[in-house]
C-alpha cells in the first residue's frame, strides 16, 4: 500500500497517525485515543474527542480534514423496514447506502465510486458514468453514519452499491483492513463481500491479498454473446477468463465464489440459459444467487413472474448447483440490486437530482 496518498483523516491507518503524531512531538499513546476516536467512538469533529490536547486538536483540524459525509435523505421500505441514506460529499457529490436487517445480523451495502463506468445495461448505478472515486474514509463514513443513525452494530457489509470496487483498488484494500481492524469496528473480514462485474487482473490481484474476504461476481448470463449485450466488460473479459480467474480465488483463498445472476424475462432465463449454466459453472465451488430483475425507469427490462423464476431455479438445482432466490430488501424505495444511482446536490439540503 503506497503511503500518504489520502489526507482526509478517517482514511488514515493506525501506524500512519503514529509516524504523523510522532513527527509533532506527541507521545505514542496518541495514535490508539485518535485512532478510536475516529473508528470505533465514531467522532464527527475533531472537538468531540476530549482527551486530545486542544493545541493537537487545532493542529489536526488545520492540517487533516474530518471530511464527514452529511445525512440529506433517508427513506425506509413499507414493505420490510430496510433504509436507504442519501449522503452528501464535500464536494457537492453524493452515494447512496442501503441498511438492511437479517436475522444473522444487520447488513450494509455500501457505495465505492461516485457513478460508475462500467455500463450495465440493467443497472442504474451506471447511468451518468464516473465522476469520481471514494476515498477509504467515505466508504468507512457510510457504515459509520448508519450505524449512529440506527443505534444497531452493522455486522455485515456489502460492498455492493455504485460503482465497481476493482476500478478503486486501492481504497477497496485499505478500507477492507480498516474496517475488520481489531482497533476498529473490527466487522469479521468473513462477513465482507466485494462485487465486481468481471475484472479479471482485479480479481487475481485480489486473490493474493490474503483476505478472507467473500468475492462475488456479478454473471447475469450464461454464454459470452448474451454477457456482451448486458454487460460491455465482457468485451475485455470473455467468460473463460472470468471462470478460471474465480477458480484461483477459491484456490488461493479456500472462500468459494457467490455468482450473482440478475434473471430478465426473455433474455437470460430459458431452459437454453439453465443447461449453459451448468456446464459454465462445472467444477466451481460456488453459490449462485438468482435476482429478478429490479425495475430502472430508463431501462426496459423486466423481471420473469414468479413462477418462471421457481422454475429455472429447480432446473439450476437439478443440474447440481447450489443456488437461492435472493430476498430483495428495500425495492419500494429503489434500495434494491441495481437501482442505486449517481446523486448530485444542489445548494439545499433538501433539493436532489439524478444525474
Amino acid at each position: 500500500m503506497e503511503e500518504g496518498i489520502w489526507t482526509d483523516a478517517r482514511s488514515l491507518s493506525l501506524d500512519e497517525w503514529g509516524g504523523l503524531l510522532e513527527g509533532m512531538g506527541e507521545k505514542p499513546f496518541r495514535r490508539k485515543q485518535l485512532y478510536e476516536w475516529l473508528h470505533r467512538k465514531l467522532a464527527g469533529t475533531w472537538e468531540e474527542m476530549g482527551n486530545l490536547p486542544g493545541s493537537l486538536r487545532d493542529r489536526l483540524r488545520e492540517q487533516y480534514p474530518l471530511l464527514g459525509l452529511r445525512t440529506v435523505e433517508v427513506q425506509t421500505s413499507a414493505l420490510d423496514g430496510t433504509k436507504k441514506f442519501l449522503f452528501a460529499l464535500a464536494d457537492g457529490n453524493a452515494v447512496e447506502s442501503v441498511w438492511m436487517q437479517y436475522p444473522h445480523g444487520n447488513s450494509v451495502c455500501i457505495s465505492s465510486q461516485v457513478g460508475c463506468r462500467m455500463g450495465c445495461r440493467f443497472c442504474a448505478s451506471a447511468i451518468g458514468g464516473l465522476t469520481r472515486n471514494l476515498t477509504p474514509g467515505e466508504m468507512l463514513s457510510q457504515v459509520y453514519e448508519i450505524q449512529k443513525a440506527t443505534g444497531e452494530r452493522v455486522s455485515n457489509v456489502v460492498v455492493m452499491g455504485t460503482g465497481e470496487p476493482f476500478d478503486n483498488y486501492e481504497s477497496l484494500i485499505r478500507f477492507l483492513h480498516m474496517i475488520s481492524d481489531e482497533n476498529g469496528l473490527h466487522i469479521s473480514q468473513r462477513n465482507l463481500t466485494v462485487s465486481t462485474c468481471g475484472i479479471v487482473p482485479g480479481i487475481r490481484k485480489f486473490s493474493r491479498e490474503n483476505l478472507q474476504v467473500t468475492l462475488a461476481l456479478s454473471l447475469h448470463a450464461s454464454n459470452d454473446e448474451k454477457r456482451r449485450r448486458l454487460m460491455p466488460v465482457a468485451q475485455a473479459y470473455p467468460l473463460a477468463e472470468v471462470m478460471d480467474a474465480c477458480q484461483e480465488y477459491f484456490a488461493l483463498t479456500g472462500r468459494r465464489v457467490t455468482f450473482e445472476y440478475s434473471l430478465v424475462a426473455g433474455v437470460n432465463d430459458t431452459a437454453e440459459d439453465a443447461r449453459e449454466l451448468r456446464s459454465l459453472l462445472a467444477g466451481q465451488n460456488c453459490h449462485m444467487n438468482l435476482i429478478p430483475v429490479n425495475p430502472v425507469r430508463e431501462r426496459e427490462f423486466v423481471s420473469p413472474d414468479r413462477h418462471k423464476v421457481l422454475v429455472f431455479k429447480n432446473k439450476l438445482e437439478k443440474y447440481g448447483i447450489n443456488v437461492t432466490i435472493r430476498r430483495e430488501m428495500g425495492r419500494d424505495i429503489d434500495g434494491a440490486c441495481g437501482q442505486l444511482r449517481k446523486r448530485h446536490m444542489d445548494a439545499g439540503p433538501d433539493k436532489r437530482e439524478d444525474a
